[in-house]
C-alpha cells in the first residue's frame, strides 16, 4: 500500500509539468480555449440582474389579497409586480404569439424557417419569428432598434433565459412587463384598468383582448380602432375554440362581449393608508428588484375589504350630511381588539385638498378622551372608589377656570357617574390630586406618542384637551384598556398595550411612524381597574334611537367615550368591546371650529352605526366568534364596604352601608368625610349638651356636605336634608334646669362659609377691559344657610354684603391682597392671593 501511494504521489507532482508542455505544444488550441471561455462567460452573464430594472406600483391588498388600491409607479406607469398568470390569458397569448412556447429552448427554428421563406417571397419583412421568450428579452432591453444583429442577440439571451427560468416564470415576466395601451403595463394592471377586475377573474373574451394588445398597444387601443380590435379578438377566440379550450356556446357568448372603453379607475378604498405606508418607507421606490419587489410593492394589509367598504360608505354618507353645517371632514379606524390588527382605515372624507390629509395620524386636541385612563389609574392608586363622591363646584386654579359643557354644577357626584357624564370639573380636580406629571408619564407608557413636553408644562388642561393626540394612538389606548380587562388566556402574548398593526406580517410601518414607546415596567392598569372603567363607560347616554339600548334583550354592550375639543374643532367618539374597537373623528381638517360640531350629534351616531354594521355583517376578525362582554374578574376585585351616601369607606357616623367592587391591589381609601352625628331636641333643633339636660334629645346620623358642594347639590337633590335650622340661640343656663342645653347657630361646630375663588395663595391675572380700563374680578362664595348675609372686605376696604347668591365684584391692583368674609353669626373666612402685574402675564 505504501509503494502504491508513493507512486501516485510522484505522478501528481509531474502533472503540472505535463500541462505546461501540452500548452506550449498547442498554442493555437490555447487561443481557442480562451475564446471559448470568454464566450461562455459572456453567455453565462449576458442577462442583467435584475432582469427588469423598473419601478413597480405600490399595490395594497386586504388580508385575503383583494385589491384595495395602488399608486402609479415612479415613472408614471401603472405597473403591478409580477405574479401568477391567468390560465386563460396564458393560453390566449401562446396561441396568438408562440404556439410551440412549451417546446422550444427560447428560439423556435421552425418559426425562423417560416419567417425567412415568407420574407424572401414577399421581398420585404412581412413575418417575424420572435418567441415569447425573445419578446420578454426585448421588453427587458427597452429602446433597442429592431435590427438583425439585435435579433441575434435577443435569441442568445432568450436561450440563456430559458436555461435559468421555467416557462411559467418567463410567462409571468412577460405578463408583468408587456404594454397594454395608455400608461398601463402588466397583466394585473391591465385587467383592472380595462375591465375593473383582477386578472384571475378575466373571461375568455377579455383574456383574448389583452393577449393581442402588447404587439400593437398604440394601434389597437381601447377607445380607438374598435373594429380592428374586435376582428383580432374574434380570430383569436376562433383559434382557441378549435383547440378545444371551450365549447361553441362559450364562443358565441364571448364574441358578444363588449370591448373595453376608456381606462377605469382603480379601487381607492384605503388611499390614506397606502400613502402613509409609502411615506413611512421613504416614498415611491425608483426601482424594485429581486425579492425587494414583494417587500416594497406588494403590500398585504390586515384590512378586510368588506368592512372597509362599509365603513367608507357610512362615513362618507354622514360627512355629506354634516357639510350643510360647514363640517367637511371625517375619519374612522376599526381595530380587532384582541390582536390590534386594523380592519378598516378611512383616513378622511371630502374631495377638497383638506380631504387628502390623513386625519388618523394628524395631531388633534384630545377633548375628554383621556378621562377614562385617569379614572382607572386613580382606582389602582387608591385615590378613588367607583361610587365615591367627587366635587363638582366652580373651580379656579390660578388663571385657569374650567367649566362643564352644560355650564352647570352638581355639587358632588359619584366618580363613575362623573366619568359617564364626562364632567370636566371632577376630572380637573382629580388630575390635580393625582398629579399632572405622573399622569403624563402613564400616558406615554400606554402608547401616547405625541406628549413631547414635560407633564407640568401641559398643566391641568391636559385632561380636557390641552395636549394633541392622534386617532391612531387613541384607538390603540382604548383597545389596550379592553385587553387589560380580558382574562389572561384571552389576552395576546404582547400584553395589553402594544402598537396596532396594519400589516399582516410584523415589521416596520406598523407603529405609524411614531417614536417607539419605552417598554412598560409591570402592568400599567390592573384588570380590575380596567373592568370597572369599562363598566362605567357603558352607562354613557347613547344618541338617538340608541338611548334606550338597555330596554332590549340581548342588546350589545359597548364601552364608549366622546370628546369635543375647545372651540368645537374636533368631535371624537371611541367605543370598544371584546371584539372590536372603533374610533371616529369628525371636524374640519383645516382646524376651523363650528358651533354645531359636538361629538354627541356628529361622531357618536357614526360610531354606533359602524358597530351596527359590524354586527350585521356577522364578522369577527380572523375567526368566527360571538361578541360578548368582558367577564367580571372576580379574582382581581375585592368587595369594599362603603357608606351608601358618600361611596367612601364607612366612618363612625355612617348608618347605611353597601358593598362595591374595587381593584384587589388598590391601597385603602380614606373614610367617609361627610357623615356626622348630631343631637336634636323634640322640636328638631340642633343642640349641643354641656351637661345633663331635662329636655328630651336624640342622636341622628346625617349626610352633610361642605357649604360649597351643598349649595349646588340641594338644587338637584330635593331629598337632601341639610342641618336642622336652629331657634334663636340661648346663651347661658336655662332657668330651672340643672344642665345647659345650648341651641346651635347654623355655623356651630362646622364651617358655614365657602369661597369658590380665588384659592388660598392663588396668583391671578386681571385683564384690561376693551376700553383699556382696569379689569375686575368676580369673587364667588356660598353659605350653608340660604338666608344668611355675607359681608365682604378686601384688605381694609368694605365691598358690601350679599344674600342668597353671593358674588362680589372688585378691582384689586397688582400685589398681595387679603379677602375677608364675615356672616351675621361672626363666622369669618380669610383668603390671601396675589394679583400679577401686567408685565407678568
Amino acid at each position: 500500500m505504501i509503494k502504491f501511494l508513493q507512486r501516485w504521489g510522484e505522478h501528481f507532482r509531474i502533472v503540472p509539468k505535463r500541462i505546461v508542455r501540452w500548452v506550449k505544444a498547442n498554442r493555437c488550441r490555447r487561443v481557442w480555449l480562451a475564446v471559448l471561455a470568454v464566450l461562455f462567460l459572456l453567455f453565462a452573464f449576458c442577462l442583467p440582474d435584475p432582469l427588469f430594472n423598473v419601478s413597480y406600483s405600490p399595490v395594497l391588498y386586504d388580508r385575503e389579497r383583494k385589491l384595495l388600491g395602488a399608486l402609479a409607479a415612479y415613472d408614471g406607469q401603472w405597473r403591478f409586480p409580477p405574479g401568477p398568470v391567468n390560465e386563460k390569458f396564458a393560453a390566449a397569448l401562446i396561441e396568438a404569439e408562440d404556439r410551440r412556447f412549451r417546446l422550444h429552448p427560447g428560439v423556435d427554428p421552425l418559426a425562423l424557417l417560416r419567417a425567412l421563406s415568407q420574407n424572401i417571397s414577399a421581398g420585404r419583412v412581412v413575418s417575424g419569428a420572435s418567441t415569447i421568450t425573445m419578446q420578454t428579452v426585448r421588453l427587458m432591453r427597452r429602446g433597442q432598434p429592431r435590427t438583425i444583429p439585435e435579433k441575434v442577440l435577443e435569441g442568445i439571451m432568450a436561450f440563456r433565459l430559458e436555461i435559468g427560468r421555467s416557462k411559467d416564470d418567463i410567462l409571468a415576466l412577460y405578463a408583468a412587463n408587456a404594454p397594454f395601451g395608455a400608461n398601463v403595463v402588466g397583466l394585473e394592471a391591465a385587467a383592472w384598468r380595462w375591465f375593473g377586475r383582477e386578472a384571475a377573474e378575466l373571461s375568455w373574451a377579455e383574456a383574448a383582448v389583452l393577449a393581442v394588445l402588447p404587439n400593437g398597444p398604440g394601434l389597437i387601443h381601447p377607445g380607438r380602432n374598435r373594429e380592428l380590435l374586435r376582428q383580432k379578438r374574434d380570430m383569436l377566440l376562433e383559434k382557441l375554440y378549435r383547440r378545444g379550450l371551450f365549447d361553441e356556446e362559450s364562443l358565441r357568448l364571448a364574441r358578444m362581449e363588449a370591448l373595453p372603453e376608456e381606462p377605469l379607475p382603480l379601487p381607492r378604498l384605503a388611499p390614506h393608508l397606502l400613502n402613509r405606508i409609502v411615506q413611512e418607507n421613504g416614498g415611491l421606490p425608483t426601482f424594485s428588484s429581486g425579492k425587494a419587489i414583494s417587500r416594497n410593492s406588494i403590500l398585504i394589509s390586515t384590512l378586510d375589504r368588506t368592512i372597509q367598504e362599509r365603513a367608507d360608505h357610512i362615513l362618507n354618507r354622514a360627512s355629506s350630511r354634516f357639510r350643510g353645517n360647514g363640517i367637511m371632514n371625517g375619519a374612522c379606524l376599526i381595530l380587532d381588539t384582541r390582536s390590534g390588527e386594523t380592519a378598516a382605515y378611512v383616513g378622511n372624507t371630502g374631495s377638497t385638498e383638506a380631504g387628502d390629509v390623513d386625519i388618523i395620524t394628524a395631531k388633534r386636541s384630545s377633548g375628554s378622551l383621556l378621562k377614562p385612563f385617569l379614572y382607572a389609574a386613580m382606582l389602582d392608586s387608591g385615590d378613588l372608589l367607583p361610587s365615591a363622591l367627587v366635587s363638582d363646584i366652580p373651580t379656579r386654579v390660578g388663571s385657569y377656570n374650567p367649566e362643564n359643557i352644560t355650564r352647570t354644577y352638581l355639587g358632588v357626584v359619584p366618580a363613575d357617574e362623573a366619568l359617564a357624564r364626562s364632567l370636566n370639573i371632577p376630572a380637573v380636580r382629580s388630575l390635580r390630586r393625582f398629579g399632572v406629571d405622573r399622569f403624563a408619564r402613564l400616558l406615554r407608557s400606554l402608547g401616547v406618542s405625541t406628549l413631547f413636553r414635560p407633564g407640568d408644562e401641559y398643566g391641568l388642561p391636559l385632561i380636557l384637551g390641552g395636549a394633541e393626540v392622534t386617532l391612531w394612538d387613541m384607538a390603540r389606548l382604548y383597545a389596550g384598556l379592553a385587553r387589560s380587562a380580558m382574562d389572561e388566556k384571552d389576552r395576546p402574548e404582547e400584553g395589553a398595550f402594544f402598537p396596532s398593526r396594519y400589516f399582516s406580517r410584523p415589521g416596520a410601518g406598523n407603529t405609524g411612524g411614531a417614536a417607539p414607546v419605552p417598554p412598560l415596567g409591570g402592568v400599567p392598569l390592573s384588570r380590575g381597574a380596567a373592568w370597572l372603567t369599562l363598566e362605567a363607560l357603558t352607562f354613557v347616554v347613547r344618541p338617538g334611537e340608541e338611548a334606550h339600548w338597555q330596554e332590549y334583550a340581548g342588546s350589545r354592550r359597548i364601552a364608549w367615550k366622546t370628546g369635543t375639543s375647545f372651540g368645537n374643532r374636533d368631535a371624537w367618539a371611541i367605543g370598544t368591546t371584546a371584539d372590536w374597537t372603533v374610533a371616529v373623528w369628525i371636524g374640519n381638517a383645516s382646524g376651523e371650529g363650528r358651533a354645531e360640531l359636538r361629538s354627541a350629534n356628529t361622531a357618536a351616531p357614526v360610531l354606533f352605526e359602524l358597530f351596527s354594521a359590524l354586527e350585521s355583517l356577522g364578522l369577527s376578525y380572523g375567526e368566527k366568534r360571538i361578541s360578548s362582554w368582558f367577564p367580571q374578574p372576580v379574582s382581581d376585585l375585592r368587595y369594599q364596604e362603603v357608606c351608601a351616601w358618600s361611596g367612601f369607606p364607612p366612618g363612625p357616623d355612617c348608618s347605611v352601608l353597601k358593598y362595591v367592587p374595587a381593584p384587589l391591589s388598590a391601597p385603602p381609601h380614606r373614610p367617609c368625610p361627610y357623615c356626622t352625628g348630631i343631637t336634636v331636641n323634640e322640636a328638631g333643633n340642633r343642640v349641643f349638651l354641656t351637661g345633663t339636660s331635662a329636655e328630651e334629645v336624640r342622636q341622628e346620623h346625617r349626610f352633610v356636605l361642605p357649604p360649597a358642594e351643598e349649595w349646588y347639590y340641594r338644587w338637584w337633590n330635593l331629598d337632601y336634608r341639610p342641618l336642622p335650622s336652629p331657634e334663636e340661640p340661648v346663651r347661658g343656663s336655662q332657668p330651672g334646669n340643672a344642665a345647659t342645653a345650648i341651641f346651635a347657630s347654623p355655623t356651630a361646630g362646622e364651617t358655614a362659609l365657602a369661597l369658590f375663588n380665588p384659592e388660598q395663595g392663588a396668583r391671578i391675572y386681571v385683564p384690561l377691559e376693551l376700553d383699556g380700563s382696569e379689569g375686575q374680578v368676580v369673587f364667588a362664595a356660598a353659605h350653608r344657610d340660604s338666608n344668611a348675609h355675607i359681608h365682604w372686605h378686601l384688605d381694609d376696604a368694605y365691598l358690601g354684603s350679599t344674600t342668597v347668591f353671593h358674588e362680589m365684584e372688585a378691582r384689586p391692583g397688582a400685589g398681595l391682597h387679603t379677602l375677608t368674609l364675615v356672616d351675621e353669626w361672626g363666622n369669618t373666612l380669610f383668603r390671601r392671593f396675589e394679583v400679577l402685574a401686567k408685565t407678568e402675564n
